[in-house]
């Protein structure tokens, strides 16, 4: 919809409500003004001269009105009509239409009372001058606090448009005490100080009419009730709107927005979800960065728990993953074919290690390095960092399918080493350091040279339960950075199929 075609459709209805909110006005003022006066001796009452007049003054009163709403209107909220954002001044002078069109409006009323008194004055004593000059105020009040309200309520769109670029960090319109407290003025007190005008200039034996005092009292509750219903709903509206939001917010949904409809504290509030909901997406968003740059099992450690430099003493699975000849594979494609290889090629086993729970430390060239029992301890680390390997060959296996290059040593090591963050303040990373992690990286090179190209070291697979029944023993090898020979295993071709990739 366009600006235009908003505004027009908000005119529509205030050129509905308002004059609806004047009739009633002066319904009320008729009605109060005729049966104050009643059952006053010699008093004239409200007679058909009196309705014809206010009939010809409301109208030309209420066309004069509409005119100068309309002119008034347009030419504050042009930015609307050209579609653009609104400057500050113009931003406020749209927020303040509805007091506007109230407080011109009242003038019509003050004016009718006015020249209704200098008619009267002279056929009529003070005190029904007076009487009837106050219900025409009354009456007036009552329309001027409805309009304030409908006009309030029937241009939220405009309003929300108006804050849509930027909220103010004070209200810049009436809050919600002024709201309340004049819905109560106009359904409560104008009906109270109608039944007290009663009795003003009234001679002690010429008391109101008993029926003249209920029928004020009914139709202040009547009125009572709609001025309270059109105020609240414009105060429930928007809290139903948030309290449906924060819902959504609880269940994960980060991407609402309420509209900024209200210059008042409830605009305020609007602005401060839609803030404090910002916060978070970005906050998430930097959580899933720094879960897929470090781990999420880390990134949830130093959330919920704080980094600080150091490490401590933790057993695990290590599996280091190693491309063989890279180096021709970087020479036979092109760059982007070959991060396009190796994004597949890294997907893999991520997908694998993840699915037993361990976590990809680091990519390290062609390489990955993952561990199994921190920084989450587990007590099956080696159990899960086997089934891994053996995964993560087979799927490796299915991948040579379509890209042959993709082809790569495998080593599995386990036993005791520091994990925690390591660097300085200003840069550090979460890593291990061991021996199981040298060892995994020198069987990996032995890995290549092997048919399976999986290799694991003998202390893992003591260490993994029934997982240990999937490997036999290779042979004895000599580890570079080994002092003693150690005996190497691997998969058994009952569970893995050793096929050379082409």
């Amino acid at each position: 919809m366009t600006g235009n075609d908003l505004l027009n459709q908000v005119s529509r209805r205030l050129h509905v409500r308002i004059p609806a909110a004047h009739i009633t006005g002066a319904a009320l003022a008729a009605a109060s003004g005729t049966l104050i006066s009643a059952n006053i001796k010699h008093q004239p009452g409200f007679g058909e001269s009196d309705l014809l007049s206010l009939c010809i003054y409301l109208a030309l009163a209420v066309s004069l009105g509409t005119w100068w709403a309309r002119r008034h209107v347009t030419k504050s909220i042009a930015w609307l009509v050209e579609g653009r954002s609104p400057t500050e001044t113009e931003q406020r002078s749209t927020l303040a239409q509805p007091w506007h069109i109230a407080a011109v409006s009242m003038l019509g009323w003050v004016g009718g009372a006015i020249i209704w008194s200098l008619l009267t004055s002279v056929s009529h004593d003070a005190a029904y001058t007076a009487r009837v000059a106050l219900s025409i105020l009354l009456g007036g009040l009552t329309a001027c606090g409805l309009t304030y309200l409908l006009v309030e309520w029937t241009a939220r769109p405009i309003t929300a448009l108006a804050l849509a670029g930027s909220v103010p960090e004070r209200r810049i319109a009436p809050g919600v005490r002024t709201k309340l407290v004049l819905s109560w003025a106009v359904g409560a007190d104008v009906f109270l100080l109608m039944i007290g005008l009663s009795f003003l200039g009234r001679p002690a034996q010429e008391p109101p009419s008993p029926a003249a005092i209920w029928f004020i009292i009914g139709a202040g509750m009547i009125a009572g009730s709609l001025v309270l219903y059109v105020a609240t709903r414009s105060l429930i509206s928007p809290l139903l709107e948030l309290r449906r939001s924060v819902g959504r917010v609880q269940r994960g949904d980060l991407d609402v927005k309420v509209a900024v409809n209200d210059g008042s504290e409830l605009g305020l509030l609007q602005a401060g979800f839609n803030q404090m909901v910002l916060g978070l997406r970005e906050r998430r968003t930097l959580q899933d960065l720094f879960g897929r740059h470090v781990g999420e099992e880390v990134a949830r450690q130093a959330v919920e728990q704080g980094v600080a430099l150091g490490g401590d003493r933790r057993e695990v699975g290590v599996i280091f993953v190693d491309l063989i000849d890279s180096t021709r594979l970087a020479q036979t494609r092109s760059p982007e074919t070959v991060v396009e290889l190796l994004n597949e090629f890294f997907a893999t086993i991520v997908g694998a290690v993840a699915a037993e729970g361990g976590w990809v430390n680091k990519f390290e060239g062609d390489g990955a390095l993952c561990i199994f029992g921190a920084p989450v301890a587990r007590d099956d680390y080696a159990l899960r960092a086997l089934r891994a390997a053996r995964t993560i060959r087979r799927e490796l296996l299915a991948l040579a399918a379509t890209h042959p290059v993709l082809d790569a040593g495998i080593g599995v090591s386990a036993g005791t080493v520091v994990a925690g963050n390591i660097g300085a303040e200003q840069r550090y990373e979460y890593t291990v350091i061991g021996t199981p992690v040298n060892e995994a990286a020198r069987l990996t090179d032995e890995a290549k040279q092997r048919l399976g190209r999986v290799l694991a070291s003998e202390e893992v697979v003591a260490r993994a339960g029934s997982e240990a029944e999937s490997w036999l023993v290779a042979e004895e090898l000599r580890l570079r950075g080994h002092s003693e020979p150690i005996l190497v295993y691997e998969p058994s071709k009952a569970h893995d199929v050793d096929q050379p990739v082409g």
